[in-house]
């Protein structure tokens, strides 16, 4: 008896796909921290700001510390103040949202895919397509909408990015003279966030596209 396509699964492995991509990718600039010590020089920040390479580092260590492992706050020599403070307790949320999201594609795909090599589902494909050629579009699609969007006026697009995430507040603003970390952390770093990210998506969407055509070749060669 041949076991009728599910919808729903193909829904949620394409739902699960396209959210772990997303993730992953924000992910790395945040976890990978090298991608901020090689801009430290790049960005001539120790020349700009008169504070030594170790000093900048240690700045953004503490800060990251604190919005990955929620350790104490700091940002080493550098002044902060208590509304930096609570702005980076809103960003730590973020990052730990993302974690969330990121663990719980994982574990909706790793089960749907167990579920299905045991035979015991079997994927909907529309137009004969599989949720990995599904999820690789979708993501794409977001990608290039938003990856056009920012591209046409980065600092709108900044701007529009804290009003939506950081509704109602306006402690991302900082005082330089209150909140030094600014000047170690400027508008051009998160501009190379946003370009690393969209690069690792844009490949994560390749690759799963490229992943259900090699599939489908397969099945069609049996």
């Amino acid at each position: 008896m041949t076991m009728r396509p599910s919808k729903l699964a193909a829904v949620l492995c394409t739902a699960a796909l396209a959210l772990a991509v997303l993730c992953g990718s924000i992910a790395v600039p945040v976890l990978f921290r090298p991608f901020y010590y090689v801009q430290i020089d790049a960005l001539e920040l120790p020349q700009k700001t008169g504070w030594s390479h170790e000093t900048i580092r240690v700045a953004y260590d503490e800060v990251l510390d604190f919005c990955v492992f929620n350790r104490p706050f700091g940002t080493g020599d550098l002044a902060w103040s208590e509304s930096g403070r609570s702005h980076f307790a809103d960003v730590q949320k973020l990052f730990w949202l993302d974690f969330a999201v990121l663990g719980a594609a994982l574990t909706v795909f790793g089960s749907l895919l167990v579920l299905r090599r045991r035979g015991k589902l079997v994927f909907w494909r529309p137009l004969g397509r599989g949720p990995g050629f599904w999820a690789g579009v979708l993501a794409a699609g977001l990608v290039l909408v938003i990856g056009t969007l920012a591209a046409l006026d980065f600092d709108r697009a900044f701007v529009v990015f804290h009003a939506l995430f950081f509704p109602g507040k306006d402690n991302w603003i900082f005082d330089p003279a209150a909140d030094q970390i600014i000047w170690v952390m400027p508008e051009v770093f998160f501009r190379n966030c946003a370009l690393l990210i969209g690069a690792l998506l844009l490949a994560g969407c390749g690759a799963l596209i490229l992943w259900d055509l090699l599939r489908a070749r397969r099945m069609d060669a049996r």
